[in-house]
């Protein structure tokens, strides 16, 4: 069994001043609810639950610390638009649903960033999307056409007005949207877990290794200790097959940021564009572009099959090389600003492009396969999987239900150890211009 591992290399993470703690479990627990994984997903889902059922006893599973996971490590986006390959579907109300689940998600987690006081560089920022080069600007121009189909809010940028935001004239072409925002994770997963209500008891360190079904309910085993519950949520993604569950449907797949120390007064001057912002690339294999409001500039991309779900440390410099390739592409004028931190963060894919929401199997909820977008999709996600389990029946619900699927299952792990990264290394050359 495949346990998660933390690197100390995320930047997000060890950033942060100080980190609360959640002691591991030991001994007995009998309780209603047992949420696994403290991601998006898990912390939505005892938020609320414990919302839902106050007098129920919530238990919050994290095999780390809550934000060292996926959810503290990507890069910062809580996107409101379909998914690439929904938004391109030609079902304007599939589309329309998704929008609104995202920005109820957006609205949850804004509900409670205001009222605990949680920072974590939080801001209605929005989102560009841009590109390099033609193969780039073809896939802008089909993105802009979407827009006006599904008649969401864009504002398209001319050279000069990318220049003052970016700092670059690297991009030819770029697309703003206004409807998500940006953040912390790691703040933000740390601020989650420290404001949750008082019904749910969170444990860190603490890996689910056995799941037993019992006449009542289930049986788990984590470390030292015995737990006994009547329903399961799990919001453990790409862990989900080492629990028994959506075995060969999940395909993990790792990408890699680098971050730089804060720019300095003079290399702020240098820089000349705006903080607070950030890229995704109009070609999906191209690199993501971060600057935050703390002066760190952060550059995503490389891909690689995470077979094991962890990042190899000899893969570290390669990676950081490719990155510092693309930094120093889109500013030479900053070639003397380092990095300080490079990290991977694993993503659940699948086959057919479908994410899973829904009961496994009697009283066992899951969402998984979050396609890259994770942290609108998971809050709500976790979101109604708690209302599924408390009966509570909801248009919110029905839509959540509408727009997922089931993975199709994968070919065997020998034939992906072989096709997954020959299928990268294409992408990756087609898009050479855009990374």
């Amino acid at each position: 069994m495949i346990l998660p591992q933390y690197d100390s290399r995320c930047g997000w993470y060890e950033q942060l001043d100080q980190v609360s703690d959640f002691p591991a479990l030991n001994g007995d627990r009998q309780v209603d609810l047992v949420v696994i994984g403290g991601g998006f997903v898990g912390c939505a889902a005892a938020r609320r639950m414990a919302e839902n059922r106050p007098d129920a006893k919530v238990l919050l599973l994290e095999a780390l610390k809550i934000g060292q996971g996926a959810s503290g490590r990507n890069s910062g986006f809580v996107i409101d638009q379909p998914h690439k390959r929904d938004l391109e579907s030609g079902n304007e109300a599939l589309k329309q649903k998704i929008v609104r689940l995202n920005r109820v998600a957006v609205e949850y987690l804004e509900t409670q960033i205001e009222h605990f006081g949680i920072d974590c560089q939080w801001s209605h920022a929005g989102k560009y999307q841009a590109a390099v080069g033609p193969r780039g600007r073809k896939h802008l121009d089909h993105y802009e056409q979407l827009l006006q189909q599904g008649g969401e809010a864009y504002q398209r940028l001319s050279r000069e007005e990318m220049r003052s935001v970016f700092g670059t004239d690297f991009y030819s072409a770029a697309i703003h949207t206004p409807g998500g925002a940006l953040m912390q994770p790691a703040a933000l997963m740390r601020g989650l877990a420290d404001s949750m209500p008082d019904n749910v008891e969170i444990a860190e360190n603490t890996a689910v290794t056995s799941i037993k079904r019992t006449r009542d309910g289930f049986e788990l085993m984590a470390g030292r200790a015995h737990i006994r519950c009547r329903q399961l949520i799990l919001g453990t993604n790409i862990f989900t097959a080492e629990l028994g569950y959506m075995a060969d449907r999940i395909l993990p797949i790792m990408t890699f940021a680098s971050m730089t120390a804060p720019l300095t007064d003079e290399q702020l001057r240098r820089y000349g564009g705006r903080l607070d912002w950030g890229i995704t690339p109009a070609d999906h294999a191209g690199t993501t572009l971060r600057m935050t409001q703390d002066r760190r500039l952060i550059v995503r991309n490389s891909y690689r099959y995470a077979h094991d779900y962890n990042t190899p440390q000899a893969l570290i410099p390669q990676v950081s090389a490719r990155h510092r390739k693309a930094f120093d592409e889109r500013y030479p004028q900053l070639s003397d600003v380092a990095f300080e931190y490079t990290w991977g963060g694993a993503s659940g894919l699948s086959g057919n492009f479908e994410t899973y929401f829904g009961e496994l199997e009697s009283n066992i909820f899951a969402s998984c396969c979050d396609q890259s977008v994770g942290a609108a999709r998971g809050t709500i996600s976790g979101m109604m999987l708690a209302d599924m389990a408390c009966g509570r029946r909801s248009d919110l619900l029905c839509d959540m239900q509408n727009v997922s699927g089931c993975p199709s299952r994968l070919p065997p792990k020998p034939l992906l150890r072989i096709g997954v990264p020959m299928r990268l290394a294409m992408a990756r050359f087609a898009s050479r211009s855009e990374v």
